[in-house]
């Protein structure tokens, strides 16, 4: 099963420590006592064989099967064990998901995390992860999903560029401005807006920096580089410490939602339900940065 889900020998010798050869011998062992090919191998690709196929997918089931079997019995006496695999957008997870995992790790001493931070999309059953959290809309329909939050954003800015550049009265005013922009979006220079009438609108502003990164562009934002629009869990800690001014409040930016999810099975385990559960309560209500990037703002307005 490990040479299906990492997709090669050597990639599978290396997640279980031991030689590529021996691993080879075993599936070649296998096909031999089966009497039929489960591996289709080139030079360069590796793929199931129809029959191969159904064999892992019954495979897979079992072992399912006796995880779950397991961990109902650990359940029974409150305890959880094992590994979840969780996928996290990086701003995301390196500032508001150490609490959160280090509070369910107290709880459940017995799982272990092995964290992909990453703003890439992954293909979840692929790469084996168990569980994922994406900020924005689901593309992926085979996917289930449970809301957590949304992610609100706000237009801000360091006082020295506002006191340089003049402070931006309406959204069509950022198009004579030096603006930062998220380049892991469609299209970066278009940004979408709700006036005070609940009219939906965009401005296409002037990019001045453009990066992958919302970090480096907060940062760049209050270096005094432009001005830069932002989720508030990135922004709103700057924003309380005064680097950052919110602008053009009378206007609503993009909300997006954010999701838990993870691959369809015929068993969810028991610890990804028991995570799942956890950061629903955990993020119910309006999340705290949200709650203090409000505050901040009321003294701007």
């Amino acid at each position: 099963m490990t040479v299906v889900e990492t997709g090669s020998f050597t990639a599978a010798a290396e997640r279980l420590d031991a030689a590529k050869s021996a691993i080879s011998r075993r599936v070649a062992t296998l096909e031999d006592r089966l009497g039929v090919q489960l591996l289709r191998r080139t030079t360069r690709s590796l793929n199931l064989t129809d029959t191969g196929r159904s064999f892992y997918e019954h495979s897979a089931r079992i072992l399912a099967d006796l995880d779950e079997a397991e961990a109902a019995v650990l359940q029974e006496h409150g305890e959880l064990k094992g590994s979840l695999r969780v996928a996290l957008p990086l701003s995301f997870g390196v500032r508001h998901m150490a609490g959160p995992i280090a509070e369910f790790s107290q709880r459940h001493p017995r799982v272990s995390f092995d964290l992909d931070l990453n703003d890439r999309r992954i293909d979840l059953l692929q790469e084996g992860v168990d569980l994922a959290l994406r900020i924005g809309r689901l593309r992926d329909s085979s996917l289930i999903a449970r809301k957590l939050f949304d992610a609100r954003t706000v237009v801000c800015a360091a006082e020295s560029y506002l006191e340089h550049r003049g402070v931006p009265q309406t959204p069509d005013d950022l198009a004579t401005h030096q603006c930062l922009a998220y380049s892991n979006v469609a299209d970066p220079g278009r940004w979408v807006y709700t006036d005070s009438e609940g009219v939906r609108s965009h401005v296409r502003v002037n990019i001045a920096l453009s990066a992958s990164s919302g970090d480096f562009l907060r940062e760049a934002a209050i270096e005094g580089l432009g001005i830069v629009m932002q989720p508030t869990f990135i922004a709103g800690e700057k924003i309380r410490a005064g680097e950052l001014v919110p602008i053009l409040q009378d206007y609503e930016w993009p909300t997006t939602p954010a999701y838990a999810v993870y691959p369809p099975t015929r068993h969810l385990s028991y610890r990804v339900r028991a995570f799942i559960d956890f950061l629903a309560e955990t993020f119910a209500g309006v999340p705290h940065w949200d709650e203090e990037c409000d505050a901040a703002n009321a003294k701007h307005s």
